[in-house]
């Protein structure tokens, strides 16, 4: 009882979240009332779930009654599912339709539940015997009709599930599961002589297992969608820092970073900053057109990528102005990085690109190195951005190492 009133707890909940689900609603009320006909076979027949004896029987009659009912409910109510599952693509998502159909699903579950109620002894109009209660022994009416038919309704059940849903995914793997567990476990219950005999407790087993397994595909679903959210998550917060040519981080994501690392600062523990801008770079776009211009952009940054630490972080500040900070790292090992990336920059052409670049290229950079919290964070950017400069007037491609004047 508690799987089921799980299940259709699960089942409610991925409709709130998504209500193009509907299919999901009648399968979430099938769990539902079969929890509440179960509480009328438990209070008729508690030792079907205790496997405690025959003693202190209310009524065995009552009991296949509920069962009967919860069967019929449960097979009709997987049927439903299914056909919303066949027009979830229809125009159907209207609130107005939703309504009507959920309406349509209460009122059958009330129904039922009503009905199995009066027919369990509770109605002196309404009589049917399934088992006398003196013997033990199944009626005629049991092992001739409701049984098969039972197993009928489940068999279509079944059938409309494969036909229809064609298993394309787990979800309906399960339920086709749920199916035949239920047509097996009428047959065990079929097998059995009496309601003395162990076909009652073999019965609830395969049931139980059917559930579970219900149970465990719920779960692996929410982990799957936790593991696909997560994933998106991660995409979208990773574009949310990078720059979408290059790869590299953004300047708000460069800016973020050095205001938080900044509080670290200490004399041993220095942060270099390296600003670097590409010589010349409106030419090659003149000359050669803006998708080259990103090709020598994209290349430039891989160069930049590879020449710094996991911990370091390089980024895109601006058209074809990138930046560099470098943790721990005092300005002489700035300059020498800083010296082979002006290199490995310099040295490639179109050939050894892999045409990357129409031509040779040359970058001109500026160091600043903080080693203390004297001086803020946009004015270690901004020396950095001097010295850069001062490359330029010298020359181009060139490291300068900042020096106030």
């Amino acid at each position: 009882m508690v799987f089921h009133i799980m299940i259709a707890v699960f089942m409610v909940m991925k409709y709130t979240c998504d209500k193009r689900r509907l299919y999901l609603m009648p399968i979430a009320f099938a769990f539902a009332t079969s929890a509440l006909l179960m509480l009328g076979t438990l209070k008729s027949y508690p030792n079907w779930f205790l496997c405690g004896g025959l003693t202190n029987i209310t009524n065995y009659n009552d009991a296949l009654i509920f069962f009967s009912f919860r069967n019929i409910l449960m097979a009709i109510l997987f049927i439903s599912s299914v056909i919303l599952y066949a027009f979830k693509m229809r125009d159907m998502h209207s609130r107005k339709i939703h309504c009507i159909i959920l309406s349509i699903i209460i009122v059958f579950s009330t129904a039922t539940m009503w009905l199995a109620w009066l027919y369990s002894s509770n109605s002196p109009t309404l009589d049917v015997s399934f088992i006398d209660n003196n013997t033990f022994k199944y009626s005629t009416a049991w092992n001739s009709i409701i049984s098969w038919s039972l197993i009928g309704i489940w068999v279509v059940a079944l059938l409309i599930i494969l036909l229809v849903t064609h298993l394309r995914n787990i979800f309906w793997y399960s339920g086709a599961f749920f199916c035949s567990c239920y047509i097996f476990t009428l047959f065990v219950l079929m097998s059995g002589q009496d309601a003395a005999s162990y076909s009652w407790y073999q019965a609830r087993l395969f049931e139980t297992i059917s559930t579970l397994f219900l149970i465990f595909v719920l779960f692996c679903d929410v982990f799957t969608l936790y593991r696909q959210s997560n994933t998106k998550y991660q995409d979208s917060y990773q574009n949310s820092i990078r720059d979408p040519l290059t790869r590299l981080y953004n300047r708000s994501y460069f800016y973020d970073s050095f205001t938080a690392l900044f509080p670290t600062l200490a004399h041993k523990q220095p942060i270099s900053v390296i600003v670097s801008d590409l010589d010349h770079f409106k030419r090659i776009n003149d000359r050669y057109g803006h998708l080259q211009g990103d090709k020598v952009i994209q290349f430039v940054a891989k160069v930049l990528q590879d020449s710094v630490r996991q911990n370091d972080i390089a980024a895109r500040i601006g058209g074809e102005e990138f930046a560099l900070l470098l943790v721990n790292t005092p300005p002489d090992i700035a300059q020498s990085i800083a010296e082979r990336i002006r290199l490995a920059i310099s040295q490639h052409d179109a050939a050894s690109s892999n045409n990357q670049l129409p031509e040779s290229i040359t970058i001109s950079m500026g160091i600043f190195t903080a080693e203390n919290l004297t001086v803020p964070v946009e004015e270690c950017v901004r020396r950095a951005d001097e010295a850069m400069y001062r490359a330029k007037a010298a020359g181009r491609n060139r490291v300068e190492v900042w020096k106030a004047l």
